[in-house]
This record gives C-alpha cells, structure tokens and sequence, in this order.
C-alpha cells in the first residue's frame, strides 16, 4: 500500500498532526490540572464570556453532552461558572471564575513555548502558509457548509 499518485490525503495529514500537537500541549497542560479541550474552554469562554453550552459544543466540535461533561468538571474544580440566562430560562451563560483566569494565565506562556518549540524547524513563512491555508479551508468549510 503505497502512496496513491495524487499525493496523501491533507485531512488525513491535517488530523495527525492535530493529535500529535494535542499530546504534546497535553503533557504541558498536565502540570496545571488541566486537559487540552479544558484550556480550549477557559480560552474561549474567557474571550467570549456568558456563551451558551451549545455555542461552545460547536466552537470546539463536539456534541453538547459531551461539553456538559467537560464543563462540569471544569465547574467541580471553580474554573467556570454557569449562570441562567436573563431570557432564556433552558440556555446557561459560562463564565470563567477569577481561579480560572489565573489558571488559564499560567498555563498560557507553556503552552506558547511548547508550541514555539514544535515550530522551531519551520522555514521562514511556513506559519504564517500555515495560517493561511488553515483559515482559507476554514472559509470555504463554512461557505460549502458541508465541511463538518
């Protein structure tokens, strides 16, 4: 089974490099108490504060069962509150806490220096392709709706 003449599959590329990634910040993330789709949480909601469950399911592609379970943990330990919503009586606001915050803010710079040191053999302007071509598949994703 070799390679096929058009070349790899780059989804297929695309989610291995994802979950390498993902255990290496998940070894740095350890040291903090925290998993990778825990620090994703504090992140988002931290810069969207009073989003719903639903709308964090969907930022981070799961289903919202599986954010509840997430979020609950994350509620257990005071990193994240929920709060009813002024109009919507079935939607939940998160919040992140003051302890999330800080948790969030100590786990941030190892997580840039373990992203940095995945980067290190990179080219100049191989990021920034990167980023380009990952916001570019991104949009079309999201203009084609048929991406996820």
């Amino acid at each position: 089974m070799g390679e096929q003449p058009h070349g790899p599959v780059l989804s297929f590329l695309v989610r291995h490099t994802w979950l390498t990634m993902r255990a290496a910040i998940g070894a740095e993330l350890e040291m903090f108490g925290l998993t990778v789709p825990q620090f994703a949480t504090l992140m988002m909601v931290r810069s969207s504060p009073g989003m719903s469950v639903a709308q964090l399911a969907r930022s981070v592609g799961s289903t919202r069962q599986a954010a509840n379970e997430m979020l609950t943990a994350l509620e257990r330990n005071g990193l994240i509150t929920r709060a009813p919503h002024p109009t919507d009586r079935r939607t939940h606001q998160l919040h992140v806490t003051g302890l999330g915050a800080t948790r969030y803010e100590q786990a941030l710079p190892a997580v840039l220096r373990r992203e940095a040191a995945l980067e290190e053999g990179l080219a100049p302007g191989q990021r920034e392709a990167a980023l380009s071509w990952m916001a570019a598949v991104t949009a079309a994703c999201g203009a084609q709706d048929d991406c996820g």
